[in-house]
């Protein structure tokens, strides 16, 4: 893989995927918004794996930094043979009545970004033959609930279209689809979720261990652990009608967690 190119790397997935391939002896470029933490995180890095660490920092909410990003990915100078399009924000919020400039805010990180950035890594990779792109996409891409579930499902149906399209040229895409993962993502949208059992949550060095796992053998879509396969595929199943009841459920049981905190 080289070097590998991680968004939202300062926290989350992002961290657990920037550590685990930097042990593994992949160069790496950091890309989040805070430059402190990108700063610090690069420092541990570089002392713990002895690799080579860049830090990018970038708002993908901005068209502008995102176009950075995407010039660093096209550079043929320590070349990207890894894009993970990791960063993501919760959109704590319903769609009717909710601010439209947090709904535009989310989209611009975890559909445009995705898009500008993968085009540019598959350009760059395609040209010397070789290369993996990995979209975190989530489990709720085949759920109804709300323009977070949209996002995802694009990011899924984009990644299968891309792997499509990359066949036979040495690049590979893969969307992984995670569950519920313990990480800083729901507490800093301020979702709270102690109403959810604890067998629906994923450990982050699993989720991303499998991931990786799946980019080296070539997978179009990977599913960390055999019970979110298993609902998956449920899902795929069930009527439409029944896909949108489950939508309906989650929204309760967010408002039931909130009222919980209260």
């Amino acid at each position: 893989m080289g070097t590998a190119l991680i968004t939202g790397a300062s926290s989350g997935l992002g961290l657990e995927f920037a550590w685990q391939l930097a042990t593994a002896k992949h160069d790496v470029v950091l890309v989040a918004r805070g430059v402190d933490r990108l700063e610090h995180l690069a420092s541990q890095l570089r002392a713990a794996a002895g690799v080579r660490v860049e830090v990018l920092p970038a708002d993908l909410r901005v068209r502008a930094d995102v176009e950075r990003v995407a010039e660093r990915l096209r550079s043929t100078e320590h070349p990207v043979g890894l894009l993970v399009n990791n960063a993501g924000l919760a959109v704590n919020q319903r769609f009717v009545g909710g601010d439209l400039d947090v709904e535009e805010k989310a989209f611009e990180v975890m559909v445009h970004a995705v898009l500008v950035l993968s085009h540019a890594a598959a350009g760059a990779m395609v040209l010397r033959g070789r290369g993996a792109i990995l979209n975190v996409s989530s489990i709720a891409a085949l759920l109804a609930s709300g323009t977070y579930s949209a996002h995802k499902a694009w990011v899924r149906t984009f990644t299968e279209g891309l792997a499509v399209e990359l066949k036979g040229t040495g690049v590979t895409a893969t969307a992984v689809t995670p569950g519920f993962v313990h990480t800083e993502f729901h507490e800093r949208a301020g979702i709270k979720m102690t109403a959810l059992p604890d067998i629906a949550w994923l450990d982050a060095d699993a989720v991303v261990s499998i991931a990786l796992a799946d980019v080296r053998r070539g997978a179009v879509l990977s599913t960390p652990s055999l019970r979110y396969q298993g609902l998956a595929a449920a899902m795929r199943l069930l009527p439409r009608f029944a896909i949108r009841a489950l939508g309906n459920y989650r929204h309760r049981l967010s408002a039931a967690s909130e009222s919980e905190s209260l």
